[in-house]
């Protein structure tokens, strides 16, 4: 028994007055009972905006659902229901996780407040039974000191404790569908395991059924019951999981599992998926004799590029009135990267990688320590002489989303840097330099008229690397800039980075 069935969907964004987006092409699939689907795909393949579709959260001003399309949940097509009827649906019966947790909860609300809000509009509740009952969900998913973290802030919490704040809200009804949007891409992989473990625990206590969203192939293998593989808006195949990993039949779908990086040895170069879809693909393949045969490891004889010496930091908070506590998020971190070497920082969610990387681009003042960069210390200039660095450093974040600037279009977010640094002779040939960065991360041209919200999370994370590139830095920091990516757009943004 199906308790969703999506058919024929088709999805149309108004980009302007004269174009015309097909986002999502004649989808259909069903979601049976108690079942996990997972919709898998590319970045931009669609998987988002048919989630959206069956939550009714399209944007109206520019998005039209074709006629024919039909979302039928319990045999009732919710593109007919009226308003009402949906915000009853959505949340009590229906209820989605989204991709980034950090924009999805709202920054001046407390957890507490945020749960509640769901219990009192939907259930009703109010006084101690809500505050009973969202305790009761903070400590099913897995929070600890839950009365505590009920008067907490979404940005007091880490990234796993965000995305459990948002499961709690998800399942605070009990819905019979839930929908999960990339819910894990963006933690560590103990923190993945630790919120799929949770998602399979509360979906068999609560009977649901899930449409997972995902490009982790690895990870669907491991909890799908069917597959549906997405690409340009369009279902290339569907079959039961143990099927298609099995056999598949589709020559995408035989490229994504083919292009997953093998564990058992280190490749030359990293497979994408225009190598067994027999196109070149729009982002630039490593090519380069050089970085293809580059040996790995330090011989002893590199040029150092940058030292770290010692480096530490504390963060100060108060307790109480007169009490201050100290937290000690790095302690004495020494290293070394020599010239066209690539040192990797491996740690779990909270174990300092980022403040590591924030000292080292002076984005956070050190307690202690030096960083060397060709010899000089960084952490001892003024602003006037350290701004020559900070075109030769430059840092990728974890979070496009927070850390592209929503009123700018992409084509000024990449000729900004350029400005600053009187880099190009003219507006026109800045636009061109910024066109040919978005070429080498796979984005068209039209790209540059377009605001960050207008594109998927990998979409945005590939303008954020082209904007570190913008400068041609001589040392590029990446926090955590490939997990939102699905791994075929990983290996070929790896693989240009390698040849850069």
């Amino acid at each position: 028994m199906n308790l969703l069935e999506v058919r024929d969907l088709a999805v149309e964004f108004r980009i302007d007055e004269v174009t015309r987006l097909q986002a999502v092409k004649g989808v259909s699939f069903d979601v049976p009972v108690r079942s996990t689907v997972a919709l898998v795909g590319e970045s931009g393949s669609g998987k988002s905006v048919t989630a959206l579709s069956v939550m009714g959260l399209l944007p109206r001003e520019n998005a039209t659902i074709h006629r024919g399309s039909r979302i039928l949940y319990r045999e009732r097509d919710l593109l007919t229901a009226p308003a009402e009827e949906m915000q009853r649906v959505r949340g009590k019966e229906i209820a989605m996780i989204f991709q980034e947790p950090m924009s999805s909860l709202n920054p001046v609300f407390t957890v507490g407040f945020q749960i509640g809000e769901v219990l009192r509009k939907h259930l009703g509740l109010a006084g101690r039974a809500l505050r009973s009952r969202t305790v009761e969900l903070l400590v099913e998913v897995g929070i600890p000191e839950p009365e505590r973290r009920l008067d907490a802030y979404p940005f007091q919490l880490s990234g796993g404790q965000q995305q459990r704040v948002m499961i709690a809200m998800a399942i605070a009804c009990e819905p019979k569908l839930l929908i999960a949007d990339e819910p894990t891409t963006a933690l560590d992989v103990t923190v993945q395991r630790q919120i799929m473990d949770l998602m399979a625990a509360l979906q068999e206590r609560h009977e649901m059924a899930m449409l997972f969203i995902t490009h982790d192939l690895a990870l669907v293998s491991e909890i799908a019951d069917y597959v549906v593989v997405m690409r340009d808006g369009e279902v290339r195949e569907q079959a039961p999981a143990s099927q298609l990993f099995r056999d598949p039949r589709d020559a995408y779908t035989r490229a994504l599992l083919a292009c997953r990086p093998p564990l058992d040895r280190r490749p030359r170069r990293l497979a994408v998926i225009s190598d067994f879809m027999g196109n070149s693909g729009p982002i630039a393949r490593a090519s380069s004799p050089n970085s293809a045969e580059r040996k790995r490891g330090l011989q002893g004889d590199e040029p150092t590029l940058l030292e770290a010496h010692g480096l530490a930091k504390s963060f100060y908070f108060r307790e109480g009135l007169l009490k201050k506590g100290e937290l000690k998020a790095v302690k004495g971190a020494t290293f070394r990267i020599a010239k066209g070497k690539t040192l990797g920082v491996v740690g779990e969610s909270g174990s300092g990688k980022t403040t590591v990387a924030l000292l080292v681009a002076r984005l956070h003042q050190a307690t202690a320590g030096e960083v060397r960069f060709e010899g000089r210390d960084l952490l001892k200039l003024d602003a006037r002489h350290a701004m020559p660095y900070k075109r030769r450093i430059q840092i990728v974040f974890q979070n496009p989303y927070a850390s592209l600037n929503p009123r700018f279009t992409v084509g000024q977010i990449l000729t900004e840097p350029l400005s600053i640094h009187g880099i190009g002779t003219d507006d026109g040939e800045r636009r061109a330099m910024a066109a040919e960065l978005l070429a080498k991360v796979g984005l068209p041209p039209a790209s540059l008229e377009k605001y960050p919200h207008e594109f998927s999370g990998g979409q945005r994370q590939r303008i954020a690397i082209a904007r570190a590139l913008t400068l041609k830095p001589e040392l590029l920091i990446c926090d955590e800039s490939v997990p939102a990516l699905d791994v075929s757009v990983q290996a070929q943004l790896l693989n240009l980075l390698q040849d850069l």
